[in-house]
């Protein structure tokens, strides 16, 4: 803690579920920093925010940016990892191995990138959130390659739970979540997609972006809370 607020750093803030944990977080008693790679999402993301958070353009995937950044920023508490991607979508059979390895790139690389640079300033008192997905946990048809990618997480995140102590390290695995990660399909089609989801899901609908935003303001408030695996789907993965 530094004097009467926390400071929680968001990278991958800039929209979808990293900005709805901003949006969550930010308050008297926490100090929020949204990072993301695009200079005119980040700004608007700013703006929608009311100009209440600090904001820093880098790419993730460069390690030099992410080293300066984190090196520039001083000590802080709170280290959520939003950094996301789509690779590795589609049946196994014709399914593109290299996209697996892009997909690390893209999205596992990044996360773990930034908590190595983040280490030295992170204080041992605050936590670590990865964010993953439900494709780690389903056992549904074309999610091979995207669940190996994402299930990486989940085996990293109580390991260094351990390794790092008594920082505390989780990781979130959302479900189907109505945000920009979808915007790679028509609207038409994307829709559908929604639909046939929610009628799979037990509470009957997708999920929003607030709700992994919830998950993951829990998960940085709760002290008692490391290792762990919080799976926010709406019970998609024992009905897929």
């Amino acid at each position: 803690m530094s004097g009467n607020f926390e400071h929680c750093v968001i990278v991958g803030g800039s929209s979808g579920i990293g900005l709805a944990t901003a949006r969550r977080l930010v308050g008297p008693g926490m100090k929020v920093t949204i990072t993301g790679r695009n200079e005119e999402r980040l700004r608007n993301a700013w703006k929608e925010l009311d100009g209440t958070v600090d904001k820093a353009a880098f790419d993730a995937a460069r390690p030099e940016d992410v080293r300066r950044f984190f090196d520039r920023l001083g000590p802080f508490d709170h280290l959520v990892l939003a950094a996301s991607g789509g690779k590795g979508l589609g049946p196994f059979a014709t399914l593109d191995l290299a996209d697996i390895g892009r997909g690390v790139d893209e999205k596992i690389r990044p996360q773990l990138a930034c908590l190595q640079a983040a280490l030295p300033t992170l204080r041992k008192s605050g936590s670590v959130t990865f964010i993953s997905a439900v494709s780690a946990q389903v056992a549904m048809p074309g999610v091979a390659g995207i669940g190996a990618i994402n299930g990486m997480l989940l085996t990293v995140a109580p390991i260094l739970a351990v390794e790092l102590k008594p920082l505390r390290v989780n990781v979130v695995a959302p479900g189907v979540i109505d945000t920009p990660w979808w915007d790679f399909l028509p609207d038409e089609q994307r829709q559908a997609v929604f639909a046939e989801y929610a009628g799979k899901t037990p509470v009957g609908r997708i999920g929003r972006a607030d709700d992994v935003a919830s998950a993951i303001g829990f998960l940085v408030s709760n002290g008692f809370m490391t290792g762990q695996v919080l799976t926010c789907d709406g019970g998609l993965r024992f009905a897929a």
